[in-house]
């Protein structure tokens, strides 16, 4: 009798598929880094509160940053949190 391999729990399966697609290379940017999670992380689900803080944070930051894609690229996240507290309600 045969028997199938044991599966891995998901969240480990998952965790590893993240992180191959997260750049790891010295020449990666933050912004770059987190574009990639963000877009690995579309279909996670999160809840609605860690958004928020996050939304806070980010919207901190482009107020204060003077890097130009900084700011950008927290303007451009804090758009897709708010989307996505939008779409938990």
């Amino acid at each position: 009798m045969t028997t199938a391999a044991a599966q891995p729990p998901r969240d480990r399966a998952l965790g590893r598929g993240i992180a191959t697609l997260i750049p790891q290379n010295a020449t990666a940017t933050p912004a770059e880094q987190a574009a990639a999670v963000l877009t690995a992380m579309q279909s996670v689900p999160v809840r609605v509160g860690v958004l928020q803080a996050a939304v806070v944070l980010l919207e901190e930051r482009v107020r204060t940053t003077e890097d130009g894609a900084e700011r950008a690229a927290a303007a451009t996240t804090v758009a897709m949190l708010r989307g996505a507290i939008g779409q938990a309600r």
